[in-house]
This record gives C-alpha cells, structure tokens and sequence, in this order.
C-alpha cells in the first residue's frame, strides 16, 4: 500500500455513518482508505436508548450452544469497520475487496502521523450540546476495557 493511493480519514468528533459512507464509496472506486481516531467518533442519539439497544444486540445467542456466535465486536475500531461494512455490497466480490481495502486505527498509528488527514465538514457533529455518545464509551459499556482510552 503506498502512501499516495491512502485516503486517510481523522474521525474525531465525526458521526460515524456520514464519515461511513464516504470511506465506503472511496473503498468501491478502489482507494486504500485509513481511517484515524475511531474511538472518538460520534453515535448520535439518546446516551441510554443506544446502550441498551446495542447490548439487546450481544444478548442473540443460542441457549444451547454459545461458542456457536453470533459473535459482537467490542474494540471501537473493530465496531467502526464493522459499521462500514454494512455500508458495502458486502455479499459480492466487489463489497469483498472493498472492505480489505479499508483499515480502522485506534488513535494515530506513527506511519500516518505526517500524513495530511482529510477531514468531512458534512459529517462533522456541530452541536455537541444534543444527545451523542462516542464509540470508545459505547465500546466500554458493552464490556471493552482500556483505561488509556476512556475518560
């Protein structure tokens, strides 16, 4: 992957399905695209209407065999990408590719810190006064733990 072809998106204080479908379609039409900061991307709503919607979603399996899934991402980058591949054709060879061609970091990792950063002013959340959580506090009510990260 060279640095050229990378699109290298900052998601602080972004809302992560309009920073989602962007990152998504620059993945269809064949760019390598990296994505910075997940776990200070935004979810928009009620704080404690998302909490117990996503934990409703861990709560699907089976009584009788477990370990058989389905199983959830807890890690925000692992959340974010996942959240990304709901926005591809994913079932198609081309949604397949796409999503290879998509890496969600944790942070900014050093091969990318003098990187220009693009940042989407359409998918930036202006009001933080309105009801929001950030996937990092998402991610440790569902059961992620890592202190470095959460406030």
């Amino acid at each position: 992957m060279s640095k050229e072809s990378v699109k290298v998106y900052d998601a602080e204080n972004m809302v992560v399905g309009r920073l989602g479908a962007k990152a998504a379609k620059a993945a269809i039409l064949g760019e390598h695209v990296v994505v910075v900061n997940a776990e200070k991307a935004i979810i928009t709503g009620d704080r404690r209407t998302l909490i117990e919607a996503w934990k409703e979603r861990f709560n699907i399996r089976t009584s009788y065999k477990p370990s058989r899934g389905p199983f959830h991402e807890r890690r925000p980058d692992k959340m974010v990408r996942k959240m990304f591949r709901g926005m591809l054709p994913w079932p198609t060879p081309r949604g397949k590719n796409a999503y290879k061609r998509i890496k969600v970091y944790i942070g900014v990792p050093e091969q990318f810190a003098e990187s220009k950063k693009i940042i989407l002013e359409g998918a930036r959340y202006r009001s933080l006064k309105r009801k929001f959580i950030t996937v990092a506090e998402l991610s440790h009510e569902l059961g992620w733990r890592n202190p470095e990260v959460v406030k």
